[in-house]
């Protein structure tokens, strides 16, 4: 009965099996090639630009610069009549806890270790200094800049004078504001905001008021004493009376 198959039969039944057959040993060949070297253990693929990048600055972080800002001030000052400086600097703590000394004699000194980003390298940073204090003359009134390099201290100034007499309270600003060198993106900080209280008291235990009253009166006294001829008239009105006077 084999001997009367057709010769087609086989090809139809044994081609596909021998093609499944090799097809099924080259997937086996394929998923048993190792993915390691030599050694037997795994090659590490190599990271890209990207995760290198973060890598490194996550093990380099920026440090810290450590500063030390003093602030000085006037506790008390005559209303009206003259005017005083208050001082902010920003300065490298090189002197560790010692307390700075006063530039002006019978101010108040305070001071505060602050920690700042050391981003000089990629960043322009400048400092912002804003002394807010209603009721009294500032001069500048608005904000000034300063520009802050690694190293180096900023100072600011204020002109105060206050017209009256009371007690004026305010604050100190101090604020940083980076701008990126590469991509011109700017950011700002708050540092420091630390409180002021000035006492403006009367002039020789007067009001203001009264103390300009008094010195316009005293300009008038003294402008009649130093009139020319006053001596002279003084001296013909003496006379004067002697004649009325009976004998």
């Amino acid at each position: 009965m084999m001997k009367n198959v057709p010769r087609s039969f086989y090809l139809l039944i044994i081609f596909p099996v021998l093609t499944v057959f090799f097809l099924s040993l080259a997937c086996a060949g394929t998923s048993a090639q190792p993915s390691s070297g030599a050694s037997g253990k795994p090659t590490p693929s190599a990271p890209s630009p990207t995760e290198s990048a973060d890598s490194e600055s996550a093990q380099s972080p920026a440090i810290p610069e450590t500063r030390r800002l003093t602030l000085e001030f006037p506790p008390k000052m005559r209303a009206g009549v003259e005017g005083d400086i208050v001082r902010l600097t920003l300065e490298v703590d090189d002197l560790g806890n010692i307390t700075p000394t006063a530039q002006f004699e019978g101010n108040v000194i305070t001071g505060e270790v602050i920690e700042i980003p050391d981003l000089y390298e990629t960043h322009n940073v400048t400092a912002e200094a804003r002394l807010d204090i209603a009721g009294m003359q500032i001069q500048p009134s608005g904000a000034i800049y300063e520009p802050l390099k690694r190293g180096q201290s900023a100072t600011f100034f204020w002109s105060i004078r206050p017209q009256e007499t009371g007690i004026y309270r305010g604050t100190v600003w101090l604020h940083l504001n980076f701008a990126e060198i590469s991509t011109g993106e700017q950011s700002r900080i708050a540092v420091s905001a630390q409180t002021v209280e000035i006492e403006a008291v009367d002039f020789f235990g007067l009001s203001v008021n009264v103390a300009r009253t008094s010195g316009v009166i005293g300009s008038i006294i003294g402008g009649i004493v130093g009139f020319p001829f006053l001596e002279d008239i003084f001296k013909f009105f003496l006379k004067f009376r002697r004649k009325k006077q009976p004998s």
